[in-house]
């Protein structure tokens, strides 16, 4: 760069003379020029003033100033930019040599330091010193090259943080599922653990490659908090499962439930989740089936006959867009595991996802689906979710066990919870 005498020459001024000399054999909109500078203004370190110097002088310039062979030169005075910008002197003078020493301008200077230009007939410049725009021209390819870079970089951040939001969810609902239950394990130390993560979550804009090693460790420490789980939930039903525990309970329930306690004779529905007992009179009038035939015939067949009638009247009031819309809460999480719900396949797999997530065993889940068929367990498995979510459900696994025993004495109307939910949205 030649030395005027009254301007030190700098790499950055050097470079950016360069840049306008490559821009000058080149044809490109005005318009697409700004846009693809101001999409990485801010990465490339171009201040707010520093824009809005640059979109002042873009003003000046003409369609034709931009054609290949010609430079965008704009040789408005100090007073002028000052009184368009607000700038002080020496804020324009800072601004102006920051867009300059970046590369996105250069300066033109005449022997003497004034800014002068004049055009054609046809409005083209003949001659001009001041701010020359040319380096734009030459730099959009780099720049639109760099904003695809960037916008890539920002989605993937958002992916990340959104599967750490999940994980970091689903550790947290886990822990507290172990603490209600009050089930043994190393919660403690998992909960610190966890607690230091947290620490490290940033707290501003963070690169990829941090964010993944964050997700590496949530995961990590989310598959720790899923084996102690099940380890302990496992153990729970081992011992709830003894027949010592069994007799206490059964011996609890008949004295906190003394009028169920009767001489008559009873039907044990060994498939149900809790023993049904009523006489014989009530059970034929239920049933509705001759008396002599066998008892566990009688209700299977019942049973048989009420899960294929709520499939053929509640499948279709039940749709996947009702079913999501009532129940925001899990559409969100499904749709942060799944994507997009385009079937009741796809509901279907996501619940079972998310079924641990809120300390539903698998037995429950199982049961539930052989009892009201896939499509009705799981709609009763979002429902369940969302509630619980929402702090309406302390117990997830003991409200879908009692959708279950709803279900076996045919007072299940599962489409009402939904509409009224989809009610109180509206209210």
């Amino acid at each position: 760069m030649k030395h005027s005498g009254w301007r030190k020459p700098t790499p950055g001024l050097g470079i950016a003379e360069q840049f306008a000399q490559a821009g000058e054999v080149i044809a490109i909109p005005k318009t697409q020029a700004f846009v693809a500078v101001k999409r990485v203004g801010a990465h490339i370190g171009l201040k707010a003033g520093d824009m809005l110097l640059l979109d002042t002088l873009g003003a000046f310039t003409q369609a034709q100033d931009w054609e290949e062979g010609q430079r965008p030169i704009v040789w408005a005075s100090n007073a002028y930019l000052m009184e368009q910008t607000g700038f002080s002197l020496s804020a324009l003078k800072r601004h102006a040599r920051r867009l300059a020493e970046i590369g996105v301008i250069s300066f033109k200077d005449s022997p003497n330091g004034k800014r002068w230009g004049h055009r054609d007939a046809d409005g083209r410049i003949i001659e001009a010193y001041g701010f020359d725009l040319s380096p734009l021209s030459a730099r959009v390819e780099e720049f639109e090259h760099l904003q695809a870079e960037l916008q890539a970089e920002r989605e993937l951040c958002q992916r990340l943080k959104r599967q750490i939001t999940v994980a970091r969810r689903m550790i947290r609902a886990r822990i507290e599922a172990a603490s209600h239950a009050a089930l043994r394990g190393p919660w403690d130390h998992l909960s610190g653990l966890f607690e230091d993560l947290l620490d490290r979550l940033p707290r501003r804009n963070t690169a990829s490659e941090t964010l993944e090693r964050l997700l590496a460790w949530f995961r990590e420490l989310q598959e720790r908090v899923e084996a102690a789980y099940l380890k302990a939930v496992r153990a729970d039903e081992v011992v709830e499962n003894t027949p010592e525990t069994n007799e206490q309970v059964s011996e609890k329930t008949q004295e906190m439930n003394p009028r169920e306690v009767n001489s008559e004779p009873h039907i044990l529905i060994t498939t149900q989740l809790n023993p049904v007992t009523c006489n014989r009179s009530e059970t034929e009038q239920a049933a509705g089936v001759v008396p002599n035939a066998p008892p566990e015939e009688q209700l299977d067949r019942e049973l048989e006959d009420w899960v294929a009638e709520t499939r053929k009247k509640r499948g279709v009031a039940l749709d996947l867009p009702t079913v999501m819309q009532a129940c925001p809460e899990f559409a969100s999480w499904a749709r942060n595991i799944g994507g997009y719900m385009k079937d009741w396949g796809d509901l279907h797999r996501v619940a079972g996802q998310l079924r641990p997530m809120i300390g539903v065993s698998e037995h429950a889940w199982n049961l539930a689906q052989d009892r009201l068929g896939p499509q009705i367990a799981t709609a009763a498995l979002v429902l369940t979710f969302d509630k619980h979510c929402a702090g309406e459900v302390a117990s997830p696994g003991g409200y879908l066990r009692g959708i279950v025993q709803k279900a076996g004495a045919g007072e299940l109307h599962l489409e009402r919870s939904f509409y009224g939910r989809l009610s109180g949205q509206a209210a």
